[in-house]
């Protein structure tokens, strides 16, 4: 095993970990439900504030996921070049 394989992994597994983090930071599609049965106790701006947010993540979540797709593919290619 080479260094490069040991920073290609040590790098996919930092991806990993940052989709798994942002992912578990997004707020659910079933969350907007219990606040319209709460009667709706949020302000105008905190429910802009928090679907911003979402946006945000979400945002976030797909750019990591492809940089983590490209980083796959780029490191398979490494490998089987090396081989």
């Amino acid at each position: 095993m080479g260094i490069g394989s040991i920073i290609s992994g040590s790098v996919l597994l930092v991806f990993s970990l940052l989709i798994i983090l942002v992912v578990l930071l997004q707020e659910g599609h079933q969350a907007n439900l219990s606040g319209a049965i709460a009667g709706g106790a949020d302000t105008f701006l905190g429910k802009n504030q928090a679907r911003s947010v979402d946006n945000f993540l979400a945002r976030w979540t797909k750019f990591i996921a492809i940089a983590f797709f490209v980083l796959t593919l780029v490191c398979n290619v490494f490998t089987v070049i090396n081989k």
